[in-house]
């Protein structure tokens, strides 16, 4: 993470400019070509998985929510966060897809509070807070609140009780303290982050449409949206390479939904493979991805700064679906797969 965030750190950057990335193998050397959008694809994917594992985020992988940390205070890592994401959607990476959806919610200003004792991290606070959903009857309720008062109490939500129906409420009520009131201040430092680029306007004023970008999606990429993201340049029709191509064509369709399937190769990492990207950003693929063919290789390959993906012309689905497998498994890329 450190190599990915120095750049960022940079007084000459800027995010207004485009980026320009380099990758160097453990030798130190870097990879030799021009970026041309490949390279620059494939750091912001990878930025995204990494800033996940940051220790300014708690919670489980697909909903995590700020926490405060006095270390990431001093380093500036909540604003940092925030410029990085909206750094990378504007300039055509992925957005994270794991931020809590009650954290998104609370930036933009949307009502709605979902989160439940699974999103607590700390053992201690989750038994408590168990305890408190499985009381019983009013007595037991008001036992085990009168118990747990004091965590209560920090909270600001140690009260009266007059139903066993109550501990919901007192439930919600410290999750709420617990994932938003106090960690304001680092929520508001990341805000200022996501307003680069005037992406955090952007959010608030089309969150319908930009939210689902920050949050986890338990919709895949299907084998469908990839066939029809990619357009096929064809030979002449009626010719014998055009012949080959068709053929060729109709294995990729069979392939990627056999991807979507079974594997071993996901749609996701055919995606990565061809553009460096392992989901359809928000900002849209320029240029659009694209299939050729080849007869010079029996493997596919790829040129991810155009986002177009190579096919080799064979004769049987399974020695293209096989070499297909080999060659994107076994593809030196950037360590992005």
């Amino acid at each position: 993470m450190f190599g990915m965030e120095h750049g960022f750190r940079r007084s000459s950057f800027s995010e207004k400019s485009d980026l320009l990335v380099k990758f160097s193998d453990d030798a130190g050397s870097f990879e030799e070509g021009i970026d041309n959008g490949g390279p620059k694809r494939e750091f912001l994917t990878l930025l995204m998985s990494q800033l996940q594992s940051r220790p300014i985020f708690e919670g489980p992988p697909e909903s995590r929510y700020l926490v405060y940390n006095a270390t990431a205070i001093g380093e500036d890592e909540f604003f940092l966060a925030g410029k990085m994401i909206a750094v990378c959607i504007v300039h055509g990476g992925p957005g994270p897809h794991f931020l809590s959806r009650d954290l998104v919610n609370h930036i933009v200003g949307q009502p709605g509070f979902c989160a439940n004792v699974k999103d607590v991290t700390d053992d201690e606070i989750g038994r408590a807070l168990n305890e408190i959903e499985m009381a019983g009857s009013l007595e037991s309720l008001q036992d085990v609140l009168l118990k747990h008062s004091s965590l209560l109490q920090t909270a600001g939500c140690f009260r009266h009780v007059n139903s066993v129906e109550d501990r919901h409420s007192v439930v919600a009520e410290y999750l709420k303290w617990y994932i938003i009131d106090r960690n304001y201040s680092v929520i508001e430092r990341f805000k200022q982050g996501l307003a680069s680029l005037h992406f955090l306007d952007a959010l608030c004023q089309h969150p319908g449409v930009l939210a689902p970008v920050l949050c986890h999606m338990d919709k895949r990429l299907t084998a469908t949206e990839l066939e029809q993201l990619f357009i096929p340049q064809l030979s002449l029709a009626g010719s014998n390479r055009r012949t080959t191509e068709n053929l060729a064509l109709s294995f990729w369709g069979d392939y990627i939904m056999d991807c979507e399937e079974q594997g071993p190769v996901s749609v996701e990492e055919v995606l990565m493979f061809s553009t460096g990207l392992k989901s359809i950003p928000p900002a849209g693929m320029t240029p659009r991805p694209c299939i050729t063919f080849t007869q010079e290789s029996m493997y596919p390959s790829a040129n991810t700064c155009a986002n177009t993906i190579t096919l080799p012309l064979l004769q049987t689905y399974n020695l293209f679906k096989a070499n297909m497998d080999f060659g994107i498994q076994n593809s030196p890329g950037f360590g992005c797969l």
